[in-house]
């Protein structure tokens, strides 16, 4: 009877999460001094930890700039593994202590405007009132912000902007869609495409701002940022003020202005990958769903002029 021959697999090094926070740190901090401080020991130590993970990694994580020490752009992979593996390590650790110490439980929810103030406030506060005693953290902000934020394990849900771009380690659940809308200044008549700005949009690398410049471009609208501004409200009264054109969700529009359709974006639910379950937020999340219908948005159509 022939043998099977078995496969060994290479010897995983022996990397602390120690070794890994520190990599973290110096990553995220403008000194040594500052991570060092941030972890609670020396810079000697910091050092000398740092040393022995480029040791047990095989891998040189640094160049020597002056008396500095810098962390290479080849090093990312370990970069990017280390802040997993950290994330990952702080959800078992709250959720043992939720365990031990036998509380209801926490939700640190992160929501983009809209989601927060049109589309689910009813939701959290139906929320809250069936459960007083799980902590509810909520985060408002950009998308982007969230996807960061929800990536190093501050946040445990997510809604926002789907991304124009695949973002990593990540479920992805759609929500809803919601129309975008042009708005032109008053008394300016919509008119043709290649006619309309300059505008005054959301910061640029903003998920909707990617989606509205691909729209316009393929119009044929130029693309003249007049301003900026993460704030709706903002937007719609440099519009209102005659400083550019706009395009923001119907929702947070204005009817007192001429507008046209513009697409449709969606607004997703978005969970790290590998996490361990947590009751209290697999219900919020999956009400976030309940509450979401797939007729909300018109389908994004022809631009309408008038």
């Amino acid at each position: 009877m022939a043998s099977v021959a078995h496969v060994t697999s290479p010897a995983l090094p022996d990397l602390s999460l120690r070794q890994l926070e520190y990599l973290v740190a110096v990553a995220d901090a403008d000194t040594w001094a500052a991570a060092a401080h941030s972890v609670g020991v020396s810079p000697s130590a910091l050092s000398q930890g740092l040393a022995e993970l480029e040791r047990r990694v095989g891998v040189p994580l640094f160049d020597a700039v002056g008396r500095r020490r810098v962390l290479r752009v080849t090093a990312a992979p370990v970069l990017d593994h280390a802040r997993r593996v950290i994330a990952l390590t702080h959800d078992l650790v709250e959720w043992a202590q939720r365990i031990g110490e036998g509380r209801a439980g926490r939700v640190r929810l992160g929501l983009v405007d809209v989601a927060a103030v049109v589309h689910f406030p009813q939701v959290l506060r139906d929320f809250r009132t069936e459960h007083p005693d799980v902590e509810i953290t909520l985060t408002v902000a950009p998308s982007s912000t969230l996807l960061d934020r929800l990536a190093i394990g501050a946040i445990d849900l997510a809604v926002c902007v789907e991304s124009p771009t695949p973002t990593p380690d990540v479920t992805t659940t759609p929500l809803l869609h919601e129309d975008l809308v042009v708005y032109a200044p008053p008394d300016v008549a919509i008119g043709t495409p290649a006619d309309w700005g300059p505008w005054v949009l959301f910061p640029k690398g903003s998920h909707t701002r990617d989606i509205v410049e691909r729209r316009l471009r393929s119009l044929g609208s130029p693309i003249t940022v007049a301003a900026e501004s993460h704030q709706p409200d903002v937007l719609r009264e440099m519009v209102r003020l005659g400083v550019g054109w706009t395009v923001l969700p119907r929702s947070q529009g204005s009817d007192g202005l001429n507008h046209a359709p513009l697409i449709d974006r969606r607004l997703v639910l978005v969970r790290r990958d590998g996490v361990i379950d947590d009751p209290v937020v697999d219900e919020l999340a999956l009400r976030l769903q309940r509450a979401s219908t797939s007729d909300v948005a018109v389908s994004a159509g022809a631009v309408r002029t008038g």
